[in-house]
This record gives C-alpha cells, sequence and structure tokens, in this order.
C-alpha cells in the first residue's frame, strides 16, 4: 500500500513537472510513429502510451502507423525528420537492434541516428498455434515439426522483427527450417494463424494471452526463465526442454538525432503513461487501466541505458542473425 502510494505521489509530481514544461514544449501536436499495423502489440502499448502523453503534455499525441521492413520504413522517417522533438518512434528490440544485423545496407543505425529517450516496457515472447495443429505441448510440436516442417508455415509482424527472430531462434535451436510469412504486423499474421492459414506464430505475450484465454490459438511455450503470471498454465521452453530459448522485445522511444531539448519532458510524460498498471488516481481519473499484466517494467529507463541496451542489442543479434542466414 505504502509503495503504491509512493507511486502515485512521484506520478502527480511527474505530470505537474510535465505541465510546467509544456508551456515551452511542447506547443503544437506532435507525431508518435509506431512502425508496424494497427492492432498488433506495439500498436495497443503505444495508443494507450500516446493518450496518456497527450494528457500530460497539454497537446495531442497523434499515432501513426508506419509499416514496413520489420518496423526499419517507419522508424527511418523518424530518423530522416526534424529534430525538433515533434515526432517520435516507439520502436521495438526488433527494429532499433535486431533487424540492422540482417541486412547489408541498413535504413539507419540506432546508435548514431537517434536520440534515445525512455525503455517503456519489456515483454517475452509465446510460441502459438492454430488450434487444430494436433499438438498439445512443446515435445509433441518439436515431435511434429520433425515429421512436417516441409509443409509448415510461420507468421510475423515482418523481417527482422522480434517475432521474426525469435522464430528463427527457435528454429536453429531445434534444428528445423519451415516457410516464414512476413506481414506487416502482428495483427495481420494473428488474423491468419486464427483462420488456420499458416501453422505458428512466435508472438509478443501482450497479443497472445487474449486468443489463448479464448481457445481461438494454443499456447505452447513461453520463450522466457520463468512462467509468467498472465499464462500461468502455459510451461517455458526451458521448462520443456530447450533451456536456452529466451526471447523477448522491448519498446522504447526515440527521437531524431540531435534533439536533446524535448527529452526530459517526454521522458517524464512517457514515466506516467508507463505506470497505467497502478490503481491509483490523479485527481478524479484513474491513472490507467489494469492492463498489460504480460509485461515487466524495466529496472533502468534513463537515455543512457536504452543506448547501452541498443548497443548491446545488435551485438546480441549477431546470433539470431547467423541462424536467419543458414535457414
Amino acid at each position: 500500500m505504502e509503495m503504491r502510494l509512493l507511486w502515485c505521489v512521484a506520478a502527480a509530481m511527474l505530470t505537474l513537472s510535465s505541465q510546467a514544461n509544456a508551456q515551452k514544449f511542447p506547443d503544437r501536436s506532435m507525431i508518435m510513429v509506431i512502425p508496424f499495423a494497427a492492432g498488433g502489440p506495439t500498436d495497443i502499448l503505444g495508443r494507450v502510451v500516446a493518450g496518456r502523453m497527450s494528457e500530460v503534455l497539454g497537446q495531442q499525441v497523434v499515432v501513426e502507423n508506419v509499416t514496413g521492413a520489420g518496423g526499419m520504413t517507419g522508424s527511418a522517417r523518424v530518423a530522416r525528420s526534424d529534430p525538433d522533438g515533434y515526432q517520435f518512434v516507439l520502436a521495438t528490440v526488433g527494429s532499433a537492434a535486431q533487424g540492422q544485423t540482417l541486412y547489408k545496407k541498413p535504413l539507419y543505425n540506432t546508435v548514431t541516428d537517434f536520440t534515445p529517450v525512455i525503455l517503456v516496457a519489456e515483454v517475452p515472447l509465446v510460441l502459438i498455434t492454430r488450434k487444430d495443429l494436433p499438438v498439445n505441448n512443446f515435445k509433441e510440436f518439436v515431435a511434429y515439426a520433425k515429421e512436417h516442417q516441409a509443409q509448415m508455415q510461420f507468421g510475423s509482424a515482418g523481417a527482422g522483427s522480434a517475432t521474426h527472430l525469435g522464430c528463427v531462434l527457435m528454429n536453429y535451436l531445434l534444428g528445423l527450417k519451415f516457410t516464414h510469412v512476413p506481414y506487416r504486423g502482428t495483427g495481420p499474421a494473428m488474423q491468419d494463424l486464427q483462420g488456420g492459414r499458416i501453422d505458428f506464430l512466435c508472438d509478443v505475450m501482450t497479443t497472445a494471452k487474449p486468443p489463448i484465454d479464448g481457445g481461438s490459438v494454443k499456447g505452447l511455450a513461453v520463450f522466457d526463465t520463468q512462467r509468467s503470471s498472465a499464462l500461468p498454465n502455459v510451461p517455458t521452453a526451458a521448462e520443456q526442454g530447450t533451456p536456452d530459448l529466451i526471447a523477448y522485445t522491448w519498446n522504447a522511444i526515440f527521437l531524431p538525432k540531435g534533439a536533446p531539448e524535448p527529452i526530459k519532458t517526454l521522458h517524464d510524460a512517457a514515466l506516467v503513461a508507463m505506470h497505467t498498471r497502478l490503481r491509483c488516481t490523479i485527481g478524479s481519473r484513474p491513472l490507467a487501466p489494469k492492463s498489460f499484466p504480460t509485461m515487466r517494467r524495466p529496472q533502468n529507463i534513463s537515455p543512457n541505458s536504452l543506448r547501452v541496451r541498443s548497443q548491446n542489442g545488435l551485438s546480441r543479434s549477431r546470433r539470431a542473425a547467423l541462424a536467419y542466414n543458414d535457414a
């Protein structure tokens, strides 16, 4: 109770601080580019964050979905935009780190072409299959896949996305090869999975949980070190014999390179938006719905930490990139 109260007080202080900063910046609406299709996990998170940031900043944060190339198309647009703080991207580990290792000439370099603002969330991936696939756990999936891999297809949010490379890592560790079907976001991929047009998806838990709970897909394995309280009945891949299968995504806000002034304002506004899970209020309004139980709140969210995380992400992605090139 005391910890919750402390968070509420901190959030209220940040709101007042950001409103004071808003007298100078921003003085007009802003654009949050989400580099994936509507309906996917980044889009869902981004719209909640944008809505709360609009309230805190006193200016509307408009969401624009700019899709393609596993999130690189929308991110590249922000990288090339004016560094005035009025356009920023809600990136993922795929668009900010992993995807760049798959291309000889990537559209940008996250470390040199962006100004990091804040790390928003971390979410593990989960293996989900069409509901009529004749398997009920990860071991059965592996056995079935070894016999039918030539006919099986998996979807993703696009080449180089976290959902793509999560499956690539799984395939690499299991010694399997499947046909990859890239989409312009997780939303369209989920629709085809539920329709039985693809066989499986390594999805972000945020969007995997509702269809798993509803029975329209099967949840077979969480790609994390321990089970999630959001999906307590879905074992980890480690529990089922594949301990190295750890894959997750993170979301973070980046400005174009050379835009240092708005960082504090955006950081504070995003920090308030991040704590939407807390059951407390500012005035008479709830700080947010009780959603996003699938997300982990990162311990270190500073711009410098995000910069280091991006650099480390590029290094760690070499393994997945090797697997992708060998696939």
